[in-house]
């Protein structure tokens, strides 16, 4: 039996709020005891927490994955990620390091998406399995299933950029995917295509979109609906010409397991000038409040590694910028620990109970007060065990895997710019 570690003089996060607890010991794995005096025993590994903060291993709701994805992230204190289109082989090898290493995180995905022929993201990833309609979604949503896919991904509309699905067909892939036992996530990049996935039944949507305000009726139904919203502001923000890949890359917090490759590959996905087709970086927060007023649930994700994103340190960016939104530290924290894990149905994990995966994040401050105290990481312990924080380093192969994924990347930016901005108004025709 494995030696029982206890953290003492500590604050307490649960996922949900502040506790009065003081301390949280761990053994084999899970948390066995919380307790406002300490919980230490003859022969435990005692950590004091010196007035830090302790909270559950964070959970970053939206990533592509590729090679040095887990790794990169638990270095940040992010113990699982949540994939949201990728093709099996590289799931099922991200699943099995997930299953055999104690030193990268854990992984959930939907596999490939489900997008029409020459749709979004074909040129990221094509060929993958296609859809044309909607007698073919129960046979889609199976392929999926044994696949290996934990939830299905659907692409929603995209403004008219990208052949897409229509109404007819996503609606049956919601019930198809449903009637298997899969939560559904749509990708929107307009307020027509939140209004068409809301309509068709879905659980998540994936980004927030831009194009325009969402109006008060819409966001109603979604709350109405339970349907959660993962904004992906770390992604939006550089998207629309904002700096967040060089606000990452500048806070000597995150400096050091991010080491000089990745600060690179943040600063020099720094923006340009925004176009005059962009919309400002402000109607995202601006959106981001409405949904957070009406009572909608907020997950944080990064949708890293897009450009000015990377694993695990971009979260904790978008929990300032979640912050910035006004939901306050606490509900953004949650947004990034026990809300996913509840929504995904990950109920091992995403808060600190006894019975739950030792999955913890010890930092010197107290991010209740100051979000960007997340940052300050002392330990971190992942279903117990504790993790290195070492800078991630690409073998050759990684490296060259990542270059050509930052070409595909480069490649669909260029055919977005051609065609004019995704989250641009587009003129009635």
């Amino acid at each position: 039996m494995a030696t029982a570690t206890t953290i003492v003089n500590a604050k307490v996060f649960d996922g949900t709020r502040s506790r009065d607890w003081t301390s949280v010991r761990f053994a084999d794995g899970l948390i066995t005891e919380c307790s406002a005096a300490p919980a230490t025993r003859d022969g435990d590994d005692v950590v004091d927490a010196g007035g830090g903060t302790v909270f559950p291993g964070l959970i970053d709701a939206h990533v592509h994955l590729v090679p040095g994805a887990l790794a990169q992230s638990l270095a940040f204190g992010v113990t699982t990620v949540l994939d949201m289109f990728s093709k099996p082989d590289l799931v099922a090898r991200a699943k099995e390091q997930a299953g055999s290493r104690p030193d990268v995180a854990d992984v959930r995905s939907s596999g490939v998406g489900a997008t029409a022929p020459d749709g979004h993201p074909s040129l990221m990833y094509a060929p993958f399995p296609t859809l044309t309609a909607a007698d073919q979604a129960e046979r889609f949503v199976a392929e999926r299933i044994a696949a290996g896919s934990d939830y299905l991904k659907i692409i929603s509309g995209t403004g008219g950029l990208w052949p897409s699905l229509d109404s007819g067909t996503v609606t049956a892939l919601v019930t198809a995917a449903h009637a298997r036992g899969l939560l559904v996530v749509a990708h929107v990049s307009s307020v027509a295509g939140v209004e068409e996935v809301v309509a068709a039944g879905v659980d998540v949507l994936a980004h927030v979109p831009v194009d325009a305000e969402l109006g008060e009726a819409l966001v109603g139904r979604m709350a109405e609906a339970g349907i959660a919203v993962g904004p992906t502001l770390a992604t939006i923000e550089n998207t629309l010409g904002e700096p967040g890949g060089a606000a990452v890359a500048g806070d000597p917090r995150l400096a050091g397991p991010l080491g000089e490759a990745w600060t690179r590959r943040l600063t020099s996905a720094a923006p340009g000038r925004r176009g005059r087709a962009m919309p400002p970086y402000t109607r995202a927060e601006e959106n981001v409040r409405r949904l957070a007023d009406a009572g909608i649930t907020l997950l944080a994700g990064t949708d890293a590694p897009n450009p000015g994103t990377v694993f695990g340190a971009s979260l904790h960016r978008e929990l300032e910028l979640l912050v910035r939104c006004g939901i306050g530290p606490a509900r953004a924290l949650a947004a990034a620990t026990a809300e996913p894990a509840r929504v995904f149905g990950l109920a091992d994990r995403g808060r600190i109970a006894a019975g739950r995966r030792a999955d913890l994040v010890l930092v010197s401050g107290d991010p209740l007060t100051d979000i960007t105290a997340t940052r300050a990481i002392e330990r971190i312990w992942r279903g117990g065990t504790a993790c290195d924080r070492r800078t991630f380093v690409a073998s050759p192969a990684e490296a060259e895997q990542l270059d050509a994924f930052d070409a595909q990347v480069a490649r669909a930016v260029a055919a977005v710019r051609e065609r004019r901005s995704p989250f641009a108004p587009r003129r009635a025709r």
